[in-house]
């Protein structure tokens, strides 16, 4: 078996105005990963900003839902040419998790359990853009979707939002993630069809 998951299929709808171009509907929720799913009990989750600085702020599982939570519909759009519309989520905004973090940092590096890792500006991940989420469609988020927990940034490819989410790495520039060292593009906005590199 390769290290991609199956679900890179489907039929395109150009004439959709609702889609960013290349995009096709998806009824189901197709379950991409790029190896192993992680199997993370709550009780052993944690979640951790690190700064430019090595400071660190962490937050455990109780923690973590004892924050204001938040109910979020969003479009979602992969890389692979499926799109969601009108999701349900519930989580944590990055806003809040950032009210008490001091940084000058205009990058990070998003870290999961099992090693992935992305690039997303922090300007993407603040004023309402993103959050680490728990709940899909109002149950707990399976761990295929990346539970306990993932990061949502609904407005870039869903390569962004990655799953499984442990902490972020606050930098000065930006270092690449996963797949943007495999050709995938540094952003990845759907709507100006920022696939590859």
């Amino acid at each position: 078996m390769g290290i991609i998951s199956s679900g890179f299929q489907g039929r395109r709808n150009r004439d959709d105005p609702g889609l960013p171009p290349g995009q096709h509907r998806a009824e189901d929720f197709p379950v991409l990963s790029a190896g192993p799913t992680p199997r993370i009990a709550r009780a052993d989750w944690e979640f951790r900003i690190v700064t430019e600085t090595g400071t660190s702020r962490h937050w455990d599982w109780a923690a973590f839902l004892a924050l204001p939570q938040e109910d979020i519909t969003a479009d979602i759009h992969c890389v692979t040419s499926w799109s969601k519309l009108g999701t349900h989520w519930r989580g944590v905004a990055l806003d809040t998790l950032f009210d008490q973090i001091e940084t000058t940092a205009r990058f990070s590096l998003v870290h999961s359990y099992g090693g992935y890792t992305t690039n997303v500006p922090l300007a993407d991940l603040l004023g309402g853009k993103a959050w680490i989420v728990h709940q899909f469609n109002g149950a707990d988020l399976p761990s295929e979707h990346g539970g306990p927990a993932r990061l949502l940034v609904p407005h870039l490819y869903f390569w962004k939002s990655a799953k499984w989410v442990r902490g972020l790495e606050l930098t000065g520039e930006e270092i690449p993630g996963f797949w943007e060292t495999n050709g995938y593009h540094a952003h990845g906005d759907p709507w100006r069809e920022e696939r590859y590199g």
